[in-house]
C-alpha cells in the first residue's frame, strides 16, 4: 500500500506491506544517497521487504526528501533533515498501524540515519540492521572530498555538482562535518547487525568496524565478495543475514 505523510509541510512518499491482518512486528527500511524506496523488484530494499513479508514481518519503506517520489529539492537535503524524515515515518507508523515492535534497517547513508534515529529512540526500537553504513561521510566532508569531488573544506561552496542536473547543497557538507554519528548511535543498546562488503570502494569497512566497537550488543559480518550495493552473488547472502537477524 502506497501512502503519503508530511514532515514540516513536505509531502513524503512511503510504501507499507504486510501479509498479516495486524501489525505485530514492523521493520522500517531506509535507502541510501540519491536512492529511493526500491520501486524495482531487483532493488535491495524491495528484495529485503519481500522476504521480510514472507517471514510475517510488516515493512515500511519511504523516499527521503528530494528523492524518489517525495517532495523537496535535493540540494536542500541533509543528513539532519533525513533524520527528521525518518522520525516522521516512525511517528506515522506508530499512530497508524500500532506495531508491537519496531526495528530499523538502513543502507549506506540510510544506515547513518537509522543508527542515529535508533539512538534518539533507544527506548522504542527493538533491533537495528546497518548495511554498508556510510558514516565516512563525516570524514569525507572534513577532508573536502565527497563523492569523488574535491573542495575547500574550510570554505564550502553553496552547491557542489555531483553529476549533470544534480547538485549537493553546501549545508549538507557543513552539517556533515559536525554530525555526532557514533555518539548518538551508541545510545542504542539493543541488538545490532552490521553487514559490510570488503570489496566496497565507496564506504570503507572501517565504518562498520567502528560501529561494532561502540555498540553494546552487535555482530559484524564482512562479506569478502560484496561491493557497496551487495551486487550479484553477494546480494542473497547479505539479505539472508538481515532477514535471519530481524525475524528472531
Amino acid at each position: 500500500m502506497d501512502f503519503d505523510f508530511k514532515r514540516d509541510g513536505l509531502r513524503l512518499h512511503g510504501r507499507y506491506e504486510n501479509q498479516r491482518t495486524d501489525c505485530q512486528n514492523l521493520v522500517i527500511l531506509m535507502h541510501g544517497f540519491t536512492g529511493d524506496l526500491g520501486y524495482q523488484p531487483t532493488d535491495l530494499l524491495a528484495q529485503l521487504a519481500s522476504q521480510l513479508n514472507q517471514q510475517g514481518l510488516a515493512t515500511l519503506r519511504f523516499d527521503f526528501n528530494g528523492q524518489g517520489r517525495s517532495e523537496g529539492d535535493f540540494d536542500q537535503m541533509t543528513v539532519l533533515n533525513e533524520i527528521a524524515d525518518a522520525q516522521a515515518a516512525l511517528s506515522y507508523a506508530l499512530k497508524t498501524w500500532q506495531p508491537k515492535t519496531v526495528s530499523l534497517l538502513g543502507h549506506s547513508q540510510g544506515g547513518v540515519v537509522a543508527s542515529m534515529l535508533a539512538g534518539y529512540y533507544a527506548d522504542l526500537i527493538d533491533r537495528l540492521v546497518l548495511m554498508a553504513p556510510a558514516a565516512t561521510l563525516k570524514d569525507d566532508a572534513l577532508a573536502g572530498k565527497t563523492r569523488g569531488l574535491i573542495y575547500d573544506s574550510h570554505h564550502i561552496p553553496d552547491q557542489l555538482p555531483i553529476w549533470s542536473g544534480l547538485d549537493l547543497g553546501g549545508f549538507y557538507l557543513r552539517t556533515a562535518q559536525t554530525l555526532p554519528i557514533y555518539e548518538v548511535a551508541q545510545r542504542f543498546e539493543g541488538p545490532v547487525c552490521l553487514i559490510h562488503g570488503i570489496g566496497d570502494v565507496i564506504v570503507s569497512k572501517q565504518a562498520s568496524e567502528r560501529y561494532h566497537d561502540v555498540y553494546a550488543d552487535s555482530e559484524l559480518h564482512l562479506l569478502p565478495d560484496a561491493d557497496h550495493r551487495f551486487s550479484g552473488s553477494a546480494r542473497q547472502p547479505a539479505v539472508e543475514l538481515a532477514i535471519n537477524f530481524l525475524r528472531k
